[in-house]
């Protein structure tokens, strides 16, 4: 699904957007296209310019996969996102756990739970972004070939 997706943003985003093709992501609640601005133009700008258009190939999108689309674009080496899902997960915790997040709150890193579980999370990503990457690679091998078994009997 995730290649049909992207195929399908690929062909509906204008030419002269972006230089090369957008990267999207996708997971199960939502998708997000970041393309890489041409020299020159803000972030700003082009959000304020592309934003009927944008609008429009998120609509199509949204309703034939299911899930919202959102936007951002990179430029002068960073990546400004213009609107992103915030998706709540549930998790249970044990006393040490929630003891994390309390000193988060309690040293104001956080202002709640929530908080300080997104803050512990992008710190992973952060500093285990190759072990992360090397895990993702595993599990599309492991897709691999359970694609390749046996059918249902």
């Amino acid at each position: 699904m995730s290649d049909e997706i992207a195929a399908f943003i690929e062909a509906s985003v204008p030419d002269g957007w972006f230089s090369g093709s957008p990267s999207v992501e996708v997971d199960e609640e939502e998708i997000l296209v970041v393309g890489v601005l041409p020299a020159g133009q803000g972030a700003d700008a082009f959000r304020e310019s592309s934003r009927q258009e944008r609008m429009a190939i998120a609509r199509q999108a949204e309703a034939r996969f299911g899930r919202p689309v959102s936007w951002g674009v990179g430029h002068d080496g960073a990546t400004t996102l213009f609107t992103t899902h915030n998706a709540p997960v549930m998790t249970r915790l044990r006393l040490r756990e929630r003891a994390v997040l309390a000193t988060l709150i309690e040293a104001g890193i956080a202002r709640s739970r929530s908080e300080a579980l997104a803050w512990c999370v992008k710190l992973v990503e952060r500093h285990q972004a190759d072990w992360l990457a090397e895990l993702r690679e595993a599990l599309a091998g492991v897709e691999q070939v359970r694609v390749g078994g046996p059918s249902e009997i």
